[in-house]
């Protein structure tokens, strides 16, 4: 039995970071595992375990998701996306995967509908799950709600949600959830477990911006709120960019971790018992971060401030303010169970 597993980041290195963890606890189960990628490429990723293809990268031109461009700015055409499709097919050719696993579609990354349509009517005499996280962007747009019913029945065996449904379920940002509820399934959260290997970040404010080109007002915003604070002597370190590789260490170490909201670092966040301050990233369409981070200041676990009231004066407000960590008793064994249910199910499948 062997899995390929398509995923696609348009802007932060979320959604890659999620599908990796996923493909070595797959992997860890026994199966061979190929992750493809069809974003931009990431050389801090972790790919023990696993094989990995990088289609032609893809990324949306802004926040506001409104077109896409490839490694160079310039807008993807029909010759780029029609290459894409071709390489992903071909791969789907060699590996003759028994599961196909796909990242967030049909809930989202409709512009590349084209390609992962493909993949799945190849895919048509193994399993298909959809993965997804917890929280979708928020779309108004009631046709496009049926649209995913739709399709969610005609490609796939079953809708993973990587979500813990006594925190968030799936039907606050997907109304429709009753019709595809026989193919639902409550994985979890996903999360890198957590080591403090060394004594790395003991007693810092570690501020991190994530993986993508996003949160340089975070880190700014951050640096001149250091004075303002009660941990203005304790040390301070900056993470720009990709998170390095003891990322989790240092949460694990620190006094005090400030990041924006995402699925990855907040929930690595939990894992590893951190004070935390989250300034969700909320601008253009995205609105899952914000959700997320008043979710878990209401149940008084971190302290959160919206991106557009992000002054240094109301940081170092928050910083002081921060509650100590509480037993959230939120699910975060999503990646073990994903894989324990992929397994169970293909077995079933080979017993019919």
């Amino acid at each position: 039995m062997s899995v390929l597993f398509y995923v696609q980041h348009l802007l932060g290195i979320g959604h890659l970071k999620r599908a990796a963890i996923l493909a070595r606890a797959l992997a860890a189960e026994g199966l061979p595992v190929t992750l493809v990628s069809g974003g931009d490429p990431v050389g801090v990723l972790d790919t023990r375990g696993f094989d990995l293809v990088q289609l032609p990268p893809v990324r949306a031109v802004d926040r506001t998701f409104a077109g896409l461009v490839d490694a160079d700015g310039v807008p993807a055409d029909a010759s780029l996306l029609a290459e894409r499709r071709e390489r992903l097919l071909g791969t789907f050719a060699r590996v003759r995967p028994a599961v196909v696993m796909v990242e967030l579609f049909p809930f989202g990354r409709r512009a590349l509908r084209g390609e992962i349509e493909a993949l799945l009517d190849a895919a048509t005499d193994g399993l298909r799950f959809c993965s997804v996280r917890d929280i979708l962007v928020e779309k108004n747009r009631p046709e496009r709600e049926a649209e995913m019913v739709a399709a969610a029945r005609r490609w796939f065996d079953g809708v993973l949600v990587h979500s813990d449904p006594s925190f968030v379920p799936f039907d606050l940002t997907f109304p429709r959830v009753q019709e595809i509820a026989d193919l639902i399934h409550y994985t979890g959260y996903v999360v890198e477990p957590i080591m403090a290997e060394s004594d790395a970040g003991k007693g810092e404010v570690i501020v991190s911006s994530g993986g993508g080109r996003l949160g340089a007002e975070l880190l700014a915003a951050a640096r001149a709120a250091r004075p303002l604070t009660k941990l203005r002597d304790a040390p301070w370190r900056f993470l720009d960019g990709p998170e390095r590789a003891d990322f989790t260490t240092l949460l694990a170490n620190c006094a005090l971790s400030i990041s924006q909201g995402g699925y990855n670092t907040t929930m690595e966040v939990l894992a590893a018992g951190a004070r935390a301050v989250l300034v969700p990233s909320g601008g253009g369409n995205e609105t899952e971060q914000t959700l997320r981070a008043r979710l878990l200041a209401e149940r008084g676990r971190v302290a959160q401030l919206p991106e557009d009231q992000l002054t240094p004066e109301r940081l170092a407000h928050l910083i002081d303010a921060v509650p100590e960590p509480s037993d959230t008793k939120i699910d975060l064994g999503g990646a073990a169970e994903t894989a324990r249910y992929v397994k169970a199910a293909f077995e079933r499948k080979a017993r019919i």
